[in-house]
């Protein structure tokens, strides 16, 4: 008999997602939706395809995340977030795991994630096979971390095969505004641990980070897009620093 799964996701304006992200999961018992104010759709069609939907002001990823598995009725869950779906040969896979001898012989399982952005699958610059827990076994597995990496603490770890599709970005617009939100969270984190701003850091690192994703990483290989997505990490990691010298120069006055 098959283990029967919960499907736990977060959301915050993802009408555009949460559907797909729902019906990669047709096999899934349960579907948890946690929201933290959606002002579209997104509630409205996620319980149209049949979730239970809870509002919970934003806490972190971490914490919001950990509270969707608590929501959950069943031990195993598969939290993913909105922009995710499973493809048919992940699904095909969890399906026989879930009704396999297998199963219990890790607390978690992680999947590589393919990125869909300007209209074609990333495979370079960092971006691929970029493997995330999303199966867990809730009792000997939970999210853990902090604001900016949450991660899954387990005792041991499976690994799947197939890859969990991800829609990383709306459009150029939604790429900019995240590495804007991601950098603010990484300069808090640098400022909270007492680090001291270094414009050499700055420069070096914004340099070398491009230089990572587009040449080491081989970003060059996806066109056009590898150019951007590193051009983009680079100017993240930029104004990660810069707004560590911004913090700075404000809590001196």
């Amino acid at each position: 008999m098959a283990e029967q799964l919960s499907l736990a996701i977060i959301t915050l304006n993802e009408e555009g997602n949460i559907e797909r992200c729902i019906q990669s999961v047709p096999f899934a018992d349960e579907v948890v939706v946690v929201d933290s104010g959606s002002s579209d759709k997104t509630v409205e069609i996620a319980k149209a395809c049949g979730a239970k939907v809870f509002h919970q002001e934003w806490l972190g990823f971490q914490r919001q995340k950990q509270l969707a598995v608590e929501h959950t009725s069943n031990r195993w869950v598969l939290a993913l977030d909105a922009d995710e779906s499973l493809s048919s040969e992940l699904a095909d896979e969890l399906k026989q795991l879930l009704s396999g001898d297998q199963l219990a012989s890790y607390a978690a399982y992680k999947v590589p994630r393919l990125s869909y952005h300007f209209g074609r699958w990333i495979r370079h610059g960092g971006w691929y096979p970029d493997y995330q827990v999303r199966l867990l076994d809730k009792e000997n597995a939970k999210w853990s971390g902090g604001e900016l990496h949450e991660f899954v603490a387990s005792k041991s770890v499976g690994t799947l095969k197939q890859d969990l599709h991800h829609y990383v970005f709306r459009d150029l617009s939604h790429q900019v505004q995240t590495n804007d939100r991601y950098s603010g969270l990484g300069a808090k984190k640098l400022f909270s641990a007492g680090s001291r701003f270094s414009a050499l850091k700055m420069i070096f690192r914004s340099v070398f980070k491009f230089f990572e994703c587009y040449v080491l990483k081989r970003g060059f290989l996806d066109g056009v897009p590898g150019l951007v997505i590193a051009v983009g990490a680079g100017y993240s990691m930029f104004l990660r620093y810069a707004k560590l010298y911004e913090m700075q120069s404000q809590n001196k006055n």
